[in-house]
């Protein structure tokens, strides 16, 4: 099984609805390592790493987001990390 990393950008009503407390949630239900953190435009970006069925699975997700969010667009981009990252953190 391959490993893949992707750049996530989710964009609409995504802070202040506890989008990233939920993101980390199903990351680590798939098993997905990286990060989750507010940008200061108002949207929130994912760095994520898994087998690309998980990683297919948290995108479809990212589309949906917590209860209260409203998510207009996910931005998905392939990326080369030279590292393995372990475990999934909510970036401050």
């Amino acid at each position: 099984m391959e490993i893949s990393t992707k750049h996530i950008t989710i964009k609409g009503i995504v802070q202040g609805v506890f989008f990233r407390k939920y993101t980390k949630q199903k990351a680590d239900e798939l098993h997905i390592s990286g990060w989750v953190r507010n940008i200061d435009n108002g949207d929130v970006e994912i760095m994520a790493q898994a087998i690309d069925e998980s990683l297919d699975q948290f995108i479809q997700w990212c589309w949906k987001g917590s209860p209260k969010s409203l998510v207009k667009d996910v931005i998905v981009k392939n990326t080369v990390s030279n590292q393995l990252l372990q475990g999934f953190i909510i970036d401050h």
